[in-house]
């Protein structure tokens, strides 16, 4: 039993709409992993930065 789904089988519409998805997924797992990185490791560079 096999339950992938091929899709290039899906019409046109839907594998743009599951590319924009996956687009839109992508790029908020970036914004919070790089806000999380941000609020965390900024403190410490601005601190080297300012004993410099």
């Amino acid at each position: 039993m096999d339950a992938m789904i091929e899709v290039l089988a899906l019409p046109g519409y839907v594998q743009a709409a599951i590319l924009v998805s996956v687009v839109l997924v992508e790029a908020v797992v970036f914004y919070v992993g790089y806000g999380v990185l941000e609020e965390n490791l900024a403190p410490t560079v601005i601190e080297h930065i300012q004993q410099a």
